[in-house]
């Protein structure tokens, strides 16, 4: 079945379809990561987006059910040079087509994916239909320029958890990477360390890899929704409290602004991605929208304080405003050596830090663990 992709700048492109029926419209970006397809999908900060992987050829391991990232996918739409017709790994369950139409998101293959990311790196992302429907093209790009944005839009509240729950606490979901690289499940907690701190993290959009990191630091996890008041967080007494990434625009995310604001100082902080930004609006900066944003596992990142540099991975499509920043009270600590924009902050009087890249996703693979050990340390220190 044909399906067709266009922008709202007129631009069309036709395909194949794969994966479910139907039409969705969101804002088109683009992933530069080779593989990890399946974290992508399953990503909560990717709701309201089309995505196209850049890398030629998609599916080849297929899907399992340990890779996930949250309860469901969250993609509208997805895009690929060509989808392999074999998958083939120990791991996998079934297909990525399988996998797509089972969860309602249409795909579309056999376009020329450099063209449209090139594109999108010369005038920024757009707005976007995937379509299996017969639409004309002139109906196709009317459909897609009447979509919302996303500037603007709080998705965080269409992704977040109903109610607050204890991350894995009987140690089922948590698991560790021995010294040969395989993966290995943990019947127990007999390869976890005990649990030495009690942690209230915000959900936004969580990532099922940032809980495993936390509790591989021995945190004991409680989640809560993100329009929790900062009140009901204080009130569960808390060693620390972190905050998750997430999708959307930060600046619409009002009452998660005030909420940090009012725990500043009173418990650790520690954000990531979009808990990084949420951070820079309270404490009093703001955020914008970047040109194409950052999506995939090779950013270069910088530390300031130690001049280290790690390659990194990331998914976002605002930035923290550095020229904003409070210089008196907040620091950045890192930023992006590809363009400059903000990649982390840290409080210079309380103990209130966060990243904007995604450090549990290991690129590197192991350049940016240390986040979660100098949480554990900050919480530890706070505590004395």
């Amino acid at each position: 079945m044909t399906a067709l992709l266009a922008l709202e700048d007129g631009t069309v492109f036709r395909g194949e379809s794969f994966g479910a029926n139907g039409s969705v419209t969101g804002e088109v970006c683009f992933n530069t990561s080779m593989t990890g397809y399946q974290e992508i999908l399953t990503d909560p900060s990717y709701k309201g987006q089309i995505v196209a992987l850049t890398y030629p050829e998609i599916g080849n391991y297929g899907v399992n059910e340990e890779d996930v990232e949250s309860y469901q996918p969250h993609v509208s739409g997805f895009i690929v040079r060509e989808l392999s017709p074999v998958a083939s790994n120990y791991r996998s369950s079934g297909t990525l087509e399988d996998y797509l139409k089972k969860n309602g998101i249409p795909g579309i293959k056999h376009i020329d994916t450099r063209a449209l990311t090139k594109k999108l790196r010369v005038t920024g992302s757009m707005k976007g239909i995937l379509t299996t429907e017969k639409l004309s093209d002139a109906e196709a790009v009317a459909k897609a320029k009447a979509w919302h944005g996303m500037v603007g839009m709080d998705y965080v509240k269409d992704v977040t958890c109903k109610k607050a729950y204890r991350w894995d606490e009987l140690g089922k979901q948590a698991a560790t990477w021995n010294d040969a690289h395989e993966l290995k499940q943990n019947p127990g907690l007999a390869d976890m360390p005990p649990l030495k701190h009690r942690i209230v993290a915000y959900d936004f959009g969580i990532k099922y890899n940032i809980l495993r990191r936390l509790r591989e630091q021995g945190f004991d996890v409680t989640v809560v929704p993100a329009t929790t008041p900062a009140s009901e967080v204080l009130a569960m007494k808390p060693d620390g409290v972190f905050l998750s990434n997430g999708p959307g625009d930060p600046a619409a995310l009002d009452y998660a602004h005030k909420a940090v604001s009012e725990i500043v100082g009173k418990t650790p902080l520690f954000g990531i991605c979009l808990g990084h930004q949420i951070m820079g609006h309270a404490l009093g900066g703001s955020t914008f929208k970047l040109k194409f944003g950052h999506r995939g596992g090779n950013q270069p990142v910088k530390d300031l304080i130690t001049g280290r540099v790690s390659i990194t991975s990331q998914n976002h499509g605002f930035a923290v405003d550095s020229t904003k920043i409070d210089s008196e009270n907040v620091e950045v600590t890192h930023i992006n050596l590809n363009d400059g924009t903000c990649e982390g902050l840290r409080h210079k009087k309380h103990p209130a830090f966060s990243v904007q890249y995604h450090p549990e996703a290991a690129p590197g693979p192991h350049d940016a663990n240390y986040f979660f050990r100098e949480f554990r340390n900050v919480v530890e220190r706070f505590k004395k």
